[in-house]
């Protein structure tokens, strides 16, 4: 395949690129937006491989390799629960990060490609800031990967005098990246490379480590743009047009979207990065010993099937209790079975609601309920004090009122769903715990509420075979 013709596909999978973002930004052209992404990825590796650049003793490598990759992505896609799904994001993209950093230090001693003068050092600084990035991305999505699997607190770790520290870094990164210019040869600038990318792993374990579980949904939005800017580093590095643009588009659309993350919370992007909040998963009030005190009003399965039946208007709002419990299908069975009776329901989505953008839509998308029906938080949220029941499904922070009501509380002026609004609302939790973020939820002590404890799962079956009875 002649240089004309790889240009050519290369143009074609960028269109299909950019046309799948375009899909995906919708949940009702996601499918199509889908398969335009698997048909450029398609037509870029084909057209890569088939290329001049690649001589035909590279191919019994390149199938090998590819034939590992499908075998893994097969397994993950077979194995991997819904629920899973954000750890499986953080951990990909410590893969875009790793590769990065493998391929700068391939570029690096790579000696069949003469760089002089000033194209040297440009590709000198390709090579430093791609490596650079990668190393940032790969460790900040390994203990993202943590925090999102339970494996690590998500309590913010935030040590003293940490800005100074990352300052410091930066510093000893600038100073090392004049050393690694001015080597005279690559044995020489391989050792402030190398000192280059443990700063960077460093940095990027600091500053994961020092973000709350609160605001873990930007993290991984953050780092999905992170490995963007990694892989367009890696096409610079590769002299490869199609990585630059793919990776720009990657690093720009994840930008995009955790700016839009961080203003659903009320949050400015720094002060996510210089350190979020959070606990290590909820606590109780009572063990905290402080937050609203009063009395909750327990309600049986019987009980919210009754209330959910005598309803004109219902709004469910999901949350990560309900993907834990895997009680989607069972909330889209109630769902159509209340339509049937005439009862409009719908569905009210936090945009951080869940571990990852877009979790809950995933979820529901699963279980087909009608994409018609699920509702952004700043579409619905007006029409909660004409609704007769508001249902919230395992979400905890997204519906504390003490994000309006009281102006000391860690997250206070974010937006939230205002389901305490509707006649009556119905919050199905575990226990009295705490969410994500560790704030108390005063929420569950007002009148017009009910809680309905237990596994979301077992409970929403309870109320589903209630409903048919």
């Amino acid at each position: 395949m002649g240089e004309n013709l790889v240009a050519v596909a290369y143009i074609g999978a960028t269109i299909l690129f950019i046309l799948s973002l375009g899909g995906l930004s919708n949940p009702e052209t996601s499918r199509r937006g889908n398969l335009y992404g698997i048909v450029g990825m398609t037509i870029a590796v084909l057209a890569t491989v088939f290329g001049p650049r690649v001589t035909p003793a590279a191919y019994p490598w390149i199938v090998g390799a590819l034939l590992f990759g499908a075998a893994i992505g097969l397994y993950a896609a077979r194995k991997v629960q819904m629920t899973q799904m954000p750890e499986l994001v953080a951990i990909m993209h410590s893969l875009v990060g790793l590769a990065a950093c493998l391929v700068g230090f391939a570029s690096y001693v790579d000696t069949s490609i003469a760089y002089e003068g000033a194209e040297k050092t440009i590709h000198e600084v390709e090579i430093y800031l791609g490596i650079l990035i990668g190393a940032v991305t790969f460790s900040g999505s390994v203990i993202a990967f943590g925090k999102l699997s339970g494996k690590i607190g998500g309590k913010p770790l935030l040590l003293p005098a940490r800005h100074w520290l990352n300052l410091a870094g930066l510093l000893v990164v600038i100073l090392f990246l004049v050393k690694f210019l001015q080597a005279p040869d690559i044995q020489a600038g391989m050792l402030p490379l190398i000192v280059m990318t443990a700063i960077a792993l460093l940095f990027g374990v600091h500053m994961v480590m020092a973000i709350g579980g609160a605001d873990m949904p930007v993290v991984v939005s953050m780092l999905n743009s992170y490995s963007g800017w990694a892989a367009a580093a890696t096409g610079f590095m590769l002299s490869n047009d199609l990585l630059i643009v793919t990776g720009a588009l990657v690093g720009s659309s994840g930008a995009i979207l955790s700016y839009i993350m961080c203003r659903a919370m009320n949050r400015k992007f720094l002060n996510v990065i210089a350190g979020g909040f959070g606990t290590g998963g909820g606590s109780s009030p009572a063990a905290a010993g402080a937050g609203p005190v009063g009395e909750v009003t327990a309600v049986s399965a019987v009980e919210t099937a009754e209330l959910l039946r005598g309803s004109k208007n219902v709004i469910i709002v999901p949350g990560y209790g309900m993907a834990v419990a895997q009680a989607q299908h069972t909330v889209f069975e109630i769902t159509k079975l209340l339509r049937e009776k005439g009862v409009n329901v719908r569905f009210g989505i936090h945009p951080v609601a869940g571990r990852m953008p877009g979790h809950m839509n995933v979820l529901l998308a699963e279980a087909k309920v009608p994409y018609d029906i699920v509702l952004e938080m700043d579409e619905i949220n007006d029409d909660f004090p004409e609704t007769d029941v508001s249902m919230v499904i395992g979400a905890n922070d997204i519906v504390n009122p003490s994000a309006q009501e009281d102006p000391g509380s860690p997250i206070a002026g974010m937006p939230v769903l205002e389901v305490w609004k509707a006649k009556t609302s119905i919050v199905m939790k575990r226990s009295m715990a705490s969410g994500y973020a560790g704030v108390d939820n005063p929420l569950f002590y007002k009148e017009n509420n009910r809680m309905l404890f237990g596994d979301a799962k077992k409970m929403l079956d309870e109320v589903l075979a209630a409903l048919k009875g």
